[in-house]
């Protein structure tokens, strides 16, 4: 059974609830309400309208706008713009939570501005309007829907007198996409690369009265410390014999300079052909420390390039020949990491059923049978 932050935060006696994108399996026994969650309302696959061979896709025939999307277990067909509706459904949901006794989790997982790139003409438009072609003026439309919804959120919870007891995070998964050729904060590298620009995000906290507003944290933290730090701030328990990666931020949170150690992180794209795991051991990965960050790129061949974060932040010169030593090193945990993690990573050597189970589902509830395309 996997031990995951919506079952840890249930046994403190929350309420859960995802709006949006799983991304972690269409089959029946990895779908989010037997991973913890009470509410669900998902499409499927890795993206809406997304299909690929055997396990992983979407309801047949989604787009963004009037998706079928399931809820509970049960598909509905919706009306209007997918972002708009996981939205729409988590505010629905939280004010429905709000006055009972038990807290509440929401994660609100938006699908955009993933592509295709889409969005209501109102928001591509002023970008349009500037000079940017179709896709990146989409990207950017994409984002400001995103902030709307965000806001419109935001003045809920305060309309709700929610502002103080809520912790809002605002996160994204990856670096840019379309938008990189516009901007990029000055970072080498987009989505799939190991590069700063590839992997660094934006992470956002706002809990008036607890989180001091306006502070920019420096200090080298990923993903992975979420779930130890709302295990903390929940008061929850991790179960036995379950060793979290990650470290919990609330030391951070309070005071910007808290003592935190530096650290090894590892990234790798995770994807290569069937059969070919060993192969590609240094496929897109890094290593990040606070000051460096060494990283592989191309075909996975081992060719190891060295940047000093600290005074170079975009990544333009290589240091790999200048400092042997630090390369020697990271690889080493590098090696570790990969050992431990490589049993993990089951994906993409995985037999699929032969009828992707999401869309199978949806035919059962609606009628209809799948093509070859369509499997």
């Amino acid at each position: 059974t996997a031990t995951t932050i919506a079952r840890v935060l249930k046994s403190a006696g929350y309420t859960t609830g995802i709006f949006g994108k799983w991304h972690l399996g269409d089959e029946d026994p990895y779908q989010p309400d037997r991973r913890g969650f009470d509410e669900v309302f998902i499409h499927g696959g890795g993206g809406i309208g997304q299909t690929y061979p055997g396990s992983c896709g979407d309801a047949p025939g989604n787009k963004y706008f009037d998706p079928a999307i399931k809820h509970n277990g049960v598909f509905e067909k919706t009306k209007g713009y997918c972002t708009d509706l996981f939205f729409d459904r988590a505010t629905k949901w939280i004010g429905e939570k709000r006055s009972g006794n038990a807290p509440f989790f929401a994660y609100v997982v938006t699908n955009a501005p993933h592509g295709p790139l889409v969005c209501p003409e109102e928001y591509q438009q002023p970008y349009a309007a500037q000079g940017l072609d179709e896709k990146v003026a989409a990207f950017f439309g994409m984002i400001t829907n995103i902030d709307d919804n965000f806001g419109k959120l935001m003045a809920k919870l305060k309309e709700w007198d929610l502002e103080q007891d809520t912790l809002v995070i605002f996160m994204t998964d990856n670096g840019g996409t379309a938008g990189v050729k516009v901007f990029n904060a000055g970072m080498r590298g987009g989505k799939g690369t190991p590069y700063n620009g590839g992997t660094r995000v934006p992470a956002f906290w706002r809990w008036p009265g607890v989180v001091p507003a306006e502070v920019d944290v420096d200090r080298l933290t990923a993903h992975l410390d979420l779930f130890p730090t709302f295990a903390e701030l929940a008061g929850a328990k991790i179960p036995a014999g379950v060793k979290l990666d990650g470290r919990s931020l609330l030391p951070l949170l309070q005071d910007r300079n808290a003592p935190w150690a530096d650290r090894y992180l590892f990234t790798h794209l995770g994807r290569w052909p069937k059969g070919q795991a060993a192969q590609s051991k240094y496929l897109n990965c890094s290593v990040r420390t606070t000051r460096y960050n060494l990283v592989c790129t191309g075909k996975g061949e081992k060719k190891w390039e060295l940047y000093d974060l600290t005074a170079d932040p975009g990544e333009r010169t290589n240091l790999v020949a200048q400092h042997p030593e630090v390369v020697s090193e990271m690889e080493a945990f590098y090696g570790k990491w990969w050992e431990e993690t490589l049993p993990c990573l089951v994906n993409e050597d995985a037999v699929g059923p032969a009828v992707n189970p999401f869309k199978e589902q949806y035919w059962k509830q609606f009628g209809g049978a799948p093509t070859e395309v369509q499997r």
